[in-house]
């Protein structure tokens, strides 16, 4: 599943590409949308609010998309081929005279009004790239349950917003504590806000989606700080890796 980097990144492309330029094509391609017509109207831009997708549209319009597991944007220029998947993949089409953006496999695409944006993404936590970042609130709000276990707090988006999977092993990695241990049992838990931030700024500027992971996808390998092997496991059917010597378990 995409994370707030890499969305942070789509939004930028989608930016560059879109904003301040009127569209020549618009075309939505799920059924309850499919007969809005936007052309002729300017794009103004498009803004990432966790792992969502915010296209501000000339006449107080937004086009709300999330990419979920395996949605995506691309941007191509004039008689570029298209090459993000088969045509009944798509979900959206946008053009200017400069530039294509087609959303292949979009889970959710909607067109609301721009005062309505609260309705789909006001329930977020403060965003980790975004300009609301504060990581007073965020804190708070993943101290909120202490028997939480940190990985399920940190992936919940209405705490903070912008961390996924990998990010969640990488994160607790950084903090030397295991996903389970309850989060009102790690010690200095500001680190864990801090230590997120960090990640996430520091990835979304890596060039083609890249990443510099310690742990993540890494099980058998030994571990960059101590050259233990990394392990992995599922926490909520979903894979967590970390080592067994910087991350102990917690003590019973």
């Amino acid at each position: 599943m995409p994370e707030g980097d890499t969305v942070w990144q789509t939004a930028r492309r989608l930016h560059t590409a879109l904003a301040g330029q009127r569209l020549t094509r618009f075309d939505l391609r799920v059924p309850r949308f499919a007969t809005a017509d936007l052309t002729g109207r300017t794009v103004l831009d498009v803004t990432p609010r966790g792992k969502h997708l915010l296209t501000r549209i000339e006449g107080g319009l937004t086009l709300h998309s999330h990419l979920r597991m395996d949605g995506a944007w691309q941007v191509y220029g004039p008689g570029e081929r298209w090459r993000g998947g088969p045509a009944h993949q798509i979900r959206a089409v946008l053009a200017t005279e400069r530039h294509t953006a087609v959303g292949y496999r979009l889970p959710v695409l909607e067109l609301l009004r721009t005062g309505d944006e609260e309705r789909v993404v006001g329930h977020l936590g403060p965003d980790l790239l975004g300009p609301d970042w504060d990581p007073g609130a965020a804190l708070r709000n993943l101290l909120a349950d202490p028997a939480r276990p940190v990985g399920d707090a940190l992936l919940d988006q209405r705490n903070l917003a912008g961390v996924g999977n990998i990010f969640r092993s990488e994160t607790c990695f950084l903090v030397r504590a295991v996903p389970w241990l309850p989060i009102g049992e790690l010690p200095a838990p500001e680190r864990l806000v801090t230590a997120a931030k960090k990640l996430l700024e520091a990835n979304r500027a890596r060039p083609g989606g890249s990443r510099r992971l310690y742990v993540y996808g890494r099980a058998g390998h030994p571990c960059p700080r101590c050259g233990a092997p990394i392990r992995k496991t599922d926490q909520d059917e979903r894979p967590v890796y970390w080592c067994p010597v910087c991350q102990p378990e917690p003590s019973s």
